[in-house]
């Protein structure tokens, strides 16, 4: 059984910075391609950033380019999410995945979810 358990998440000031992480379990985590999704209120869940199995390709929303850093430790099964420079915008439920056929931006690219952390960034 695959699990994907997030966690990090909390409340900050707009500036503040946030590392989520993602610990997973039931799979060979090497060979699996990690991303992170968001899905704020109202709003459909939508892309944030990507890395490939060994870690040596990255990728990112515009939106969070040059604040976010996506990196992994496969020995420990985890995938970080660093959020620097936060905004109100950033205030969503942020979601780990795992890919095995190289995902790109699309949610149906993604094999196995978890369930969420909260990100809330206050003005």
């Amino acid at each position: 059984q695959v699990r994907l358990v997030e966690s990090g998440g909390g409340l900050v000031q707009a500036g503040g910075s946030l590392r989520l992480s993602c610990t997973a379990s039931g799979l060979r985590f090497s060979t699996w391609s990690m991303g992170w999704f968001r899905q704020a209120p109202g709003k459909e869940r939508e892309f944030v950033a990507r890395i490939s199995s060994r870690g040596g390709s990255t990728a990112y929303a515009g939106s969070v380019k040059g604040r976010f850093t996506i990196s992994r430790d496969n020995a420990k099964n985890t995938v970080y999410l660093q959020m620097d420079s936060l905004k109100p915008e950033d205030t969503a439920a942020y979601y780990c995945t795992a890919g095995s056929r190289a995902p790109g931006f699309s949610q149906g690219e993604y094999d196995y979810w978890g369930q969420g952390t909260q990100v809330t960034v206050s003005s």
